[in-house]
């Protein structure tokens, strides 16, 4: 156990940081990649509706083109279909809201369907763990298409347009990068996890250990969703997982291992580690585990069930959405849709993190406000100045996101208010009134429903990840008591007591920053994942994969 005294229970409010949530970060290791798809996916069917002379259509079109963010995490195989249901999603909420449109005018009607569409467009995504930039992009344009002046004859052909400008995102982010280099995303996976082994070798404690054993999850799952085997990569995730399993790191390994992460990151051939200790097993071990894959579907369907730790983010979303709608119009904005997407991007994993995103929202709206008011007249000289602008923005909001969201909403806000540009020149002033206002009602409403809407069913989800976590645990245990186990039956059992740590921890995190919570079951948490990680690394003892320096106590 830690020295530190850890208390089972938290007040129920915490104070929240001012500075920290503004600091800059380092850039991601993928951020071009998202920046060039998006930017590619929406010239061309841009320049192909300059050549028509119907600008005026960009926006159904530019629905499609941002499909091509999503998926860059995944392996080609993966990425697919999921960028091919992010199309469909797409559709699916830009169809309601323009269906809608075209029945009613009615403000406060279109306010509900917005915020019903935001509620489910963040359950969807949660549940189904796309990944960034998550359900904030359905729900600009979904709450952008509710106040759109439409008829229900014109809904088919701009469906039609979104639909094909979702195929052009399609290619972008899948086939073309494919063509380059097949195994991608599987090769900076493998570089993170090795990584992530080398920061714990060269500094072994709680938090490195953790960070490590969370990057080699992520690199299995990454491989395992590659739908074909790559040996090397795999045998370097072996050793990268067999550093951070051992029960005394070796420092020596740091530079090694990050040496291989350098290579492996590269466009030359994947580095050949010398053949760990038991690997054959583990390389077995996988190959019956890739066989048997299945669950994503139960995974959404757990996500989505009555009890679910999800359903009171989506309330949030839904009631923090509607009352920030209501308002601005209340107060007198026409459109108020954007003070429905300032909400709904607010709603991270628990109110801490809520508050920090509203704070980077913010700032980063006010500050592109600006940027808009100074690029606007050049932006009216010509369609092509208009189009070069969105683009260039759309570009710096992929490089500069990931330093910090805030830096990103510089970018982006000027992007969405002159997309409004490509329909006709609305005046200056009224656009960038009416944006201060939607961001700061839409921000202070929003986080007044994510503090007034609890969630007290994160605690519930630490209660059922620990008790996952003494299963796992208990299975390995078994396992390891066999007197001939199978190599692929104890490979399993590892990997799912790691799978059950990962979400522990992550589960420990989201509810710590939530407020009005039961008391958390820290020390039972800490216990649990010392136990767990001594498991691990008597598993991979028992495998052959290392001979620990010393031994580690009792599994």
């Amino acid at each position: 156990m830690s020295d530190t005294t850890i208390r089972s229970s938290r007040p129920a409010v915490r104070r929240l940081p001012l500075t920290g949530p503004l600091r800059l970060n380092r850039p991601s290791d993928m951020w071009f990649k998202p920046a060039t798809s998006v930017v590619v996916a929406t010239a061309i069917p841009n320049l192909v509706l300059l050549a028509l002379g119907r600008l005026d259509l960009v926006m159904y079109t530019m629905a499609g083109s941002l499909c091509a963010l999503y998926g860059h995490h995944l392996p080609y195989a993966r990425r697919a279909g999921t960028v091919a249901g992010v199309v469909l999603g797409m559709i699916a909420g830009l169809g309601t809201a323009l269906v809608v449109a075209s029945l009613t005018t009615s403000t406060a009607v279109l306010i509900a369907v917005g915020a019903l569409l935001a509620a489910g467009q963040k359950l969807l995504c949660d549940a189904t763990r796309i990944g960034p930039p998550g359900p904030v992009i359905f729900t600009f344009v979904s709450s952008a298409a509710l106040f759109v002046p439409q008829t229900l004859a014109q809904v088919p052909g701009h469906l039609a347009l979104t639909l094909g400008a979702g195929a052009v995102a399609w290619l972008v982010a899948v086939v073309a990068p494919a063509l380059v280099r097949r195994d991608g995303p599987e090769r900076r996976a493998t570089a993170r996890a090795l990584n992530a082994a080398a920061a714990h070798a060269a500094d072994p404690g709680h938090a490195t250990r953790r960070a490590a054993v969370t990057a080699v999850h992520a690199a299995w799952q990454t491989l395992l969703a590659a739908g074909r085997p790559r040996r090397a990569l795999e045998r370097l995730v072996v050793h990268a997982e067999t550093s951070v399993l051992a029960g005394a790191p070796d420092p020596a390994d740091a530079g090694r291992l990050r040496e291989w992460a350098r290579l492996t990151r590269a466009r030359g051939p994947v580095p050949t580690p010398p053949p760990a200790p038991g690997s054959g097993a583990e390389l077995f071990g996988l190959d019956a585990e890739r066989a048997a894959r299945r669950g994503a579907f139960r995974t959404l369907l757990r996500g989505l069930a009555p009890g679910s730790p999800l359903l009171p983010v989506a309330a949030r979303t839904l009631v923090g959405c509607a009352l920030a709608g209501y308002a601005c119009s209340a107060v007198g904005v026409g459109r108020p849709y954007w003070a429905l997407v300032t909400a709904a991007s607010l709603y991270q994993a628990n109110v801490t993190l809520s508050w920090n995103r509203t704070l980077q929202r913010t700032l980063g709206n006010l500050i592109g406000v600006l940027v808009f008011a100074a690029v606007l007249p050049v932006a009216r000289t010509a369609p092509l100045a208009l189009i070069g602008f969105c683009l260039l923005f759309a570009f710096s909001a992929e490089a500069l996101i990931t330093r910090n969201y805030w830096l990103g909403s510089v970018a982006v806000t000027p992007m969405a208010l002159l997309v409004l540009e490509y329909a006709g020149s609305h005046p200056a002033g009224e656009l960038i009134g009416d944006r201060v206002l939607d961001t700061v009602i839409g921000a202070a409403v929003g986080f007044l429903a994510a503090v007034l809407v609890t969630n007290r069913r994160a605690t519930g989800r630490v209660e059922r990840a620990l008790a996952d976590a003494e299963r796992a645990r208990a299975h390995a245990v078994r396992a390891l008591a066999a007197p001939e186990a199978a190599p692929a039956a104890l490979d399993a059992a590892r990997r799912r007591l790691t799978g059950t740590l990962v979400e522990l921890r992550e589960a420990d995190d989201t509810a710590a920053g939530e407020w009005w919570q039961p008391a958390l079951p820290r020390e039972a948490v800490l216990a649990a994942e010392q136990a767990g990680h001594r498991t691990l690394a008597a598993t991979a003892k028992r495998q052959g994969l290392f001979v620990p320096a010393q031994e580690n106590g009792a599994v």
